[in-house]
């Protein structure tokens, strides 16, 4: 059956990355489904090489007023709006995990008779995710840490903004330099702590260490935490804290305010996941996420016996090298979109959908995060 998709521009302030590239875009026109492109001066990807490859340029914004049964198609948030959605959407809603809001934007839907389905919930058959960016966060999300870390040692001060980067190689390039600086001026190395190591997200998180060459890693996951409950003190030991687990219930936090008054290494903690508003942040030592124009917030200043405490809780890492990471992620997705409705991982994606909207109907108190 052919579907006529819509890509929406963006409005999440810095996305650059796009779920489909030209290149994907093209096979499936080939394939007989048709594709409106909405004009985006911020996307990674260029309006001409969308048109060059057959689709329709559109109105920014216009996707409200797509006919009936087209699919719209992007990555983050929707803009603000109580408006009911009529539309399937297919894209990340950061609302089935109870987060601030999420009912709010489910009852649009219900009102609208529209679908959400989800990007971050279509797995396989195994429960496995059938396309992620997750290996592209843990890697930013690790880079950064490292980075900040860095900037503490040469200058007492929290990350500063960051710009995009051409590829994971130009990063990597820039971090080696500032762990050089930085060693040359204390002959002090990070040690790093990754917790979900043995993720998609954890796994990157590690290339990029690997790579950057820090020789201290400390690798946690299932095996180390079973039969625990945190906080671990073993993390407050580490220069740097990652975490990149994949938060699916109520855990007890891995470290708290109360630890970090401890004697400590820890003085930059990475929060890959950003379970912000979830009841259930396993890392209850912030209120708001950050961005790439302030990456990092300081939460503990330094005292006579510790170092701060700067965290890092950006929602879109990928953004930070836009064009590499829509790549790997429109690879992935594309053969699911040209079969979309017509196979199990589409038909999960829905029911989990009306069991979200029926806890959503039962919640007669919509909370947001202030």
């Amino acid at each position: 059956m052919a579907i006529h998709f819509w890509l929406r521009a963006e409005v999440k302030p810095l996305e650059k990355r796009t779920p489909i590239t030209p290149e994907n875009a093209k096979q499936l026109i080939a394939q007989g489904h048709t594709i409106s492109v909405e004009k985006s001066a911020d996307r990674c990807v260029s309006d001409k090489e969308y048109e060059d490859v057959g689709c329709k340029i559109v109105g920014t914004g216009t996707w409200e007023s797509a006919p009936e049964g087209t699919i719209i198609l992007g990555l983050k948030e929707l803009p603000d709006s109580k408006s009911p959605l009529k539309h399937t959407h297919v894209y990340f809603g950061h609302c089935y995990k109870q987060q601030g809001g999420w009912d709010e934007l489910l009852k649009r839907f219900i009102s609208g008779n529209g679908t959400l389905l989800d990007l971050e919930f279509l797995v396989d058959d195994q429960g496995r995710r059938v396309a992620a960016f997750g290996r592209s966060a843990g890697f930013i999300g690790a880079a950064l840490g490292v980075k900040n870390w860095c900037t503490q040692q040469l200058t007492g001060e929290t990350l500063g903004a960051v710009d995009y980067y051409s590829d994971s190689d130009a990063l990597v390039a820039d971090v080696r330099g500032d762990l050089k600086k930085a060693f040359e001026k204390t002959q002090k190395a990070p040690k790093v702590m990754v917790m979900g190591a043995l993720g998609r997200c954890g796994k990157g998180s590690v290339d990029f260490l690997e790579q950057a060459g820090v020789k201290d890693i400390v690798r946690w996951d299932l095996p180390e935490t079973q039969g625990k409950q945190g906080p671990f003190r073993e993390i407050i030991e580490a220069d740097v804290f990652i975490n990149c687990i994949y938060l699916s219930g109520p855990i007890a936090p891995f470290i708290n305010a109360q630890i970090l008054q401890e004697k400590r290494n820890l003085s930059v903690v990475v929060d890959v996941s950003c379970d912000t508003s979830n009841p259930f942040n396993p890392v209850p030592i912030y209120k708001e996420n950050t961005s790439f124009t302030h990456p990092s917030i300081r939460v503990m200043p330094k005292t006579q016996t510790n170092p701060p405490v700067d965290v890092i809780s950006i929602d879109h890492l990928p953004s930070l090298v836009p064009l590499e990471s829509s790549k790997e992620f429109s690879v992935l997705i594309t053969p699911h979109l040209a079969i979309l409705g017509n196979s199990p991982v589409w038909t999960r994606a829905v029911s989990l959908f009306t069991e979200k909207c029926a806890l959503a109907q039962q919640n007669a108190a919509p909370t947001r995060a202030q």
